[in-house]
């Protein structure tokens, strides 16, 4: 047999229509939801899978084309992470190779990790939106966070004035990295918000000491304004804590602790709309 026998009849317009028919009918999808996550790196992808996996309509918002974060480039782009004894698990489940070394760590391939953990996540049900730049969020009574701004990450390097659109969503979890981005904007935007730490707003992240930083990253997840959680380097940033380099353990554990307060929330607001 022909390879290519059977591909005949192809016609340019209907994969165009395809493509637009599709996408805008997951678009559509995901303009209401039960969490937004902004950024998918390991800790928001991580999110997403523990929240789908509880059966959230959970969405993760990427300004790259790219999902990952910064575990594709392992240390100084050798493609290979560190995680501890207590996190192995959650790269187990999903078909990770880890290798012990002699220092008690595990270690992975980067590449792997990232792909299987995200392949985890979509099949869970969470949807991973690339390209998108979120550039605000939306608030309701009381200023709380509720939902997300966004807009193609294209018109944001074009430097275009293009009005973006709006996500409704009922938790949202700041998973932007070192950046804190999202909660740098309702710092700046939403007058007098006031966060548990020590300044009331983004202290900013302190120089690697992975020991320090990878106890207090999940020790300090949580919700830090009303409707936003912070999970992974966005934690650090927000709380003045050291970063970790190329050790993972703490981000994947991050961002299943922000999945466990997102349900948790979502659970009461669900009882008290049936009240």
């Amino acid at each position: 047999m022909i390879w290519g026998a059977n591909m005949g009849g192809i016609e340019d317009t209907k994969i165009t229509a395809a493509i637009l028919k599709r996408f805008m009918h997951d678009f559509a999808d995901v303009t209401n939801l039960d969490v937004a996550i902004v950024g998918a790196g390991p800790s928001g992808i991580t999110a997403a899978r523990f929240l789908a996996s509880e059966g959230a309509k959970v969405a993760v918002f990427e300004r790259d084309l790219h999902v990952g974060g910064g575990m594709w480039g392992g240390g100084i782009l050798f493609p290979r992470v560190v995680i501890q004894e207590a996190a192995k698990g959650m790269l187990g489940e999903v078909g990770v190779k880890l290798e012990l070394t002699e220092a008690g760590y595990y270690t992975a391939d980067s590449v792997e990790a990232v792909s299987k953990s995200t392949a985890a996540a979509i099949d869970a049900g969470a949807r991973m939106m690339v390209g998108l730049t979120v550039e605000d969020v939306m608030i309701r009574e009381e200023d709380r966070v509720a939902g997300v701004v966004v807009n193609w990450g294209a018109v944001e390097l074009a430097g275009l004035h293009v009005d973006p659109v709006g996500i409704s969503a009922k938790v949202v979890i700041d998973a932007t990295g070192h950046d804190a981005a999202i909660a740098r904007i309702v710092q700046r935007k939403v007058p007098y918000a006031k966060f548990p730490t020590s300044t009331g707003g983004v202290v900013g992240e302190r120089p690697m000491w992975a020991e320090v930083g990878e106890r207090e990253i999940v020790r300090n997840t949580r919700e830090i304004y009303p409707g936003l959680i912070v999970t992974g380097m966005a934690v650090n940033a927000v709380f003045g804590l050291p970063r970790m380099g190329p050790i993972f353990g703490g981000m994947l554990t991050s961002g299943r602790r922000a999945a466990e307060i997102a349900c948790q929330k979502l659970k009461k607001s669900l009882k008290k709309s049936n009240q």
